[in-house]
């Protein structure tokens, strides 16, 4: 099935203004994180998480109020899914389950006219918090280094430069985003949890498929058409799996959206982070992967024609 036939797209042309767009994007993204930060979730910093449904649901003004004589009025509260959930996150740290227990007895007490039952309570202690940040960090950085090996292996080890400078910045655009988009819709949380770093290290995966898919067909037409030059090469194995591309990535996109949307509350950042890096991924196999393979060999081709004159 092809939703394009011999298509003739330039792709290539305009990579030089693709290249300043991402890099525009990425210094963005880097300064949100300067200056705003990542909030990260009591999988990794350490903490009391407890989701509360009631039976009417108070607000959050309230909710924070009962929770003023215990000191945790400044933990983070919101509504959780739909309903009548809170919401109440607080990194405070105490023995055993003692900052829970202390929540609900405050709510207990300041609502008494109302009942509510615990949907989740987790607490993580800080010392696992920080291995786990560890540990994400390991990976991420264990599977770009075993892609570059892997590509470099397949194909050469200029492919797989491009393929990981490619990964590098769907994941840097990814995590910018992230950080630009935190707080400014009240139904979208985009901390980073263990869920996260899962989309991450998914679009990753998504990512280096559809850049291998595209490398495999510069490998075959580079036997078959030896009379066109590189650039030409590469942009006909563009659109030879542009039909392809925009089938796989809109099936999975389709996906995303309907778990962004109908999911809930649990799915909606996993479902936000893996759309932006389908997107990015997408893009860059074409105007990142592909481009730095093609601007290498040019670049090395045009040094042997200077030196041997």
């Amino acid at each position: 099935m092809q939703f394009f036939k011999k298509t003739n797209i330039d792709f290539l042309s305009i990579r030089r203004k693709t290249y300043f767009a991402s890099l525009l994007i990425i210094l963005l993204g880097l300064g949100s994180l300067a200056v705003r930060g990542i909030h990260f979730g009591i999988d990794f910093q350490g903490g009391t998480e407890i989701v509360l449904g009631f039976d009417k649901a108070p607000t959050i003004g309230e909710v924070r109020s009962a929770l003023e004589p215990i000191g945790l009025s400044r933990s983070e509260i919101k509504y959780f899914g739909g309903g009548g959930d809170i919401l109440i996150r607080t990194s405070e740290q105490e023995a055993g389950t003692a900052v829970g227990d202390n929540i609900k007895q405050a709510i207990q007490q300041r609502f008494s006219d109302r009942t509510f039952e615990v949907l989740k309570e987790d607490k993580i202690g800080p010392k696992i918090g920080k291995e786990l940040r560890r540990d994400a960090t390991y990976a991420i950085v264990v599977a770009l280094v075993a892609i570059l090996g892997y590509i470099a292996i397949r194909f050469k080890f200029i492919y797989g430069v491009g393929a990981v400078l490619a990964l590098f910045h769907d994941v840097l655009i990814t995590l910018g985003i992230l950080s630009l988009m935190d707080g400014l819709i009240p139904t979208l949380t985009l901390e980073i949890t263990q869920e996260v770093i899962a989309a991450f290290l998914t679009l990753i995966g998504v990512s280096v498929n559809d850049t291998v898919v595209v490398f495999d067909r510069i490998r075959e037409n580079l036997k078959i058409y030896r009379s066109m030059s590189l650039k030409e090469v590469v942009n006909k194995s563009l659109n030879d799996t542009l039909s392809r591309t925009i089938i796989t990535s809109g099936t999975l996109l389709i996906t995303l959206l309907a778990l962004m949307f109908i999911g809930g509350e649990v799915t909606r950042a996993f479902a936000f982070t893996l759309t932006v890096g389908l997107i990015t991924g997408t893009y860059s196999s074409i105007y990142i992967a592909s481009a730095v393979v093609l601007d290498w060999n040019l670049r090395r081709k045009k040094t042997k024609e200077t030196g041997s004159k």
